[in-house]
């Protein structure tokens, strides 16, 4: 290696360890006030967005004879029941998404801090806490999200299913719902599929928030070495040599790595947890009188319905809109706590 390239090769080392992203905001550094109201609203908009994804996804997973495909099923429903089916429970969905949200944020921010606090006072590296705390706190934002969410994840599954007359009821909306659930199967009714629910969703957060942790990561790594690389080639044509100050990303540059990596995090989330989320979602939408509500007697049906790849009908939905709401929710997030953020004395 001659003089010049070793230099070079030197210069390039210091850029990469002078690549500064933004400062993580920590529970205490914020507004909480602000934090959920403006959450309330924010997540409030991501979830009207995204609610005829959720509407296809439950149709598909209880469902028989299953639909062809995804996009089948969305005509059919699209021409038999018209534009206004893909919102059936919404307005019961909303009103449950600002306790729940509540609970989650709290819960996420509040562990994650304690937990990551901890970890790297026992000594562990700060990416592994990073990633044990983001998993711990995924974890439990999902058991606190789910004493609200589960019996509003109940009457509004109820709604969503009974244009194909696969309820015994007819429920005129989320109230009628809810008295009814309630008069004929008691509260129990209302946390029909809780065990599953937790299941389901309390690996899911963990496995996200882990995998997002660990997807910037390494998409930062990869990343800053090359910005890195091109800020010494621009600054060693235009000054012939390079500064030895800090690099710090464009925020819209930090947004498209939090983006890419939350939608990786949620298609793997969506794939691992799948087969619960049908089995939840089943056992939720049947009635008392319908028969047997168990999760064994649930997974018995779907495979005589299809085999084991009954477990995954509606996969391309919740992908899609795991994925969408993912990458959605993160810049959402991230936006929001900066928004919520105390102001900082220098």
């Amino acid at each position: 290696m001659t003089a010049a390239e070793s230099e070079v090769g030197e210069k390039e080392e210091a850029g990469l360890a002078e690549l500064h992203l933004p400062a993580e905001i920590d529970w205490h550094m914020l507004d909480k006030s602000r934090f959920f109201v403006l959450g309330a609203a924010l997540f409030s908009a991501v979830s009207a967005a995204l609610y005829p994804a959720v509407v296809l996804k439950t149709r598909l997973q209880v469902c028989h004879p299953a639909p062809p495909s995804a996009c089948s099923a969305a005509v059919d429903i699209l021409r038999r029941e018209g534009a206004a089916s893909f919102y059936r429970g919404f307005c019961t969905s909303l009103a449950g998404t600002v306790p729940a949200r509540t609970l989650y944020m709290g819960a996420l921010e509040i562990t994650k801090s304690a937990v990551g606090t901890v970890t790297v006072r026992l000594g562990v590296s700060e990416p592994t806490a990073s990633a044990v705390a983001s998993a711990a706190a995924g974890l439990s934002a999902a058991v606190a999200a789910q004493v609200v969410w589960t019996p509003i994840d109940v009457v509004s599954q109820r709604l969503m299913v009974q244009g194909r007359h696969l309820s015994t009821s007819k429920y005129l909306g989320g109230i009628d719902a809810f008295r009814k659930i309630v008069a004929g199967e008691g509260i129990r009714g209302l946390y029909r599929g809780f065990g599953m629910s937790i299941l389901t969703y309390a690996p899911s957060n963990a496995v996200w928030w882990a995998s997002y942790s660990v997807s910037q990561k390494l998409i930062w790594s990869g990343i800053g070495y090359y910005l890195c690389r091109l800020r010494l080639g621009v600054e060693e044509q235009e000054f012939g040599s390079s500064s030895s100050g800090a690099f710090k990303p464009e925020s819209r540059t930090v947004v498209v790595v939090q983006g890419l990596s939350a939608a990786l995090a949620g298609g793997a989330a969506a794939l691992l947890t799948m087969p619960l989320d049908t089995i939840k979602t089943r056992l939720q939408v049947m009635e008392a009188g319908e028969g047997p509500i168990t999760i064994g007697q649930t997974v018995r049906n779907l495979i005589k319905e299809g085999g084991w790849s009954a477990c995954y009908r509606g996969l391309g939905p919740r992908w899609a809109s795991m994925s969408m709401s993912a990458t959605t929710m993160i810049t959402t997030y991230e936006f929001l706590k900066r928004l919520s953020a105390k102001k900082q004395e220098d």
